[in-house]
């Protein structure tokens, strides 16, 4: 069974903004390693991801929240906050995005295998009331609320390690006992969230950490946080919110992990959650060549 890569062109036509650093090049590069490394000998497939349902962002987010990105929509786009913008295009490739998060979570469960979305914008900093931080929908909580809500799903596990923290994801969820949600991310550093004492109702396993540490102590103490996680907790499905900012030499966070640590950190994830399904939603990342290479090395252990 060969990974399913879901995503859309509309994903492309999303314009962030001159010199935005979450730029249409991401994509195009992430979807050209995949397509060298893993499609080319059979390994995973390209499918199209469909336009999220207002039934099922509503899961997550307000009918306020969706009907002010249409308001802004119709009046020609504008700026959301100082780095997030709704431009010409931008909704259509925000609603491919959940979609396509959407349809993972239905495969999986579903029995047909893990999926890697390659979609933008990101979603993780999107609360249920805002867009913030280049994110318009929560992809992955949107997949997770569909997951627990329709699909008969009993307990999702997601695991963050975008170097920067899902606050979004995290209220969200912060009251659902259903959802247990890790990440470890910069701090001090954006959202400015996340901090260990943070604890939801014993659901999040928030792992701040400073810049500059080896890259063993970050994957040793996500891990360990995932162990936390899932002690006494089975998954029955895995979303890894999958942002590759955490590379050594990313503009964007201070982090020093190589590619080579996710396609390990992908693997000992799944060892921790042997009977759950399993998809990944890209979020950040944002030097194009380093993302691809990482992003194709997850996207190989998944599929393997």
């Amino acid at each position: 069974m060969s990974l399913a890569l879901l995503s859309h062109p509309a994903c492309l036509g999303h314009d962030a903004g001159p010199g935005h650093p979450e730029s249409p090049s991401r994509l195009k590069a992430v979807a050209g390693k995949l397509d060298r490394d893993l499609v080319s000998v059979g390994r995973a497939e390209w499918l199209e991801a469909p336009a999220v349902r207002d039934l099922d962002l509503l899961l997550v987010h307000t009918a306020r929240h969706l009907g002010g990105l249409r308001q802004l929509d119709a009046a020609g786009g504008g700026w959301l906050d100082p780095d997030t913008r709704l431009g010409e295009g931008s909704l259509d490739a925000a609603r491919r995005a959940a979609g396509a998060a959407v349809l993972a979570a239905e495969r999986a469960v579903a029995g047909e295998g893990p999926a890697f979305c390659a979609v933008r914008p990101p979603g993780h900093h999107a609360t249920p009331h805002r867009a913030m931080g280049f994110c318009l929908f929560n992809n992955v909580a949107v997949a997770a609320a569909v997951a627990l809500h329709r699909l008969g799903v009993e307990r999702v596990l997601i695991v963050d390690w975008d170097v920067h923290h899902g606050n979004g994801t995290a209220d969200a969820f912060r009251a659902e006992a259903r959802v247990r949600y890790v990440s470890i991310h910069q701090w001090p550093h954006y959202p400015g969230t996340g901090g260990e004492d943070d604890v939801g109702v014993g659901n999040l396993f928030h792992v701040p950490r400073p810049p500059g540490l080896p890259a063993e102590a970050y994957v040793a103490d996500l891990l360990a946080a995932t162990d936390r996680a899932v002690a006494g907790f089975e998954p029955s499905l895995v979303i890894f919110s999958a942002g590759f900012d955490a590379l050594r030499g990313d503009p964007l966070g201070g982090f020093t992990l190589e590619p080579a640590h996710y396609g390990a950190l992908t693997c000992a994830v799944r060892e921790r959650a042997p009977e759950a399904a399993l998809i990944s939603v890209l979020e950040g990342g944002y030097d194009p060549l380093r993302l691809a290479e990482a992003a194709t090395a997850h996207a190989a252990a998944l599929a393997s």
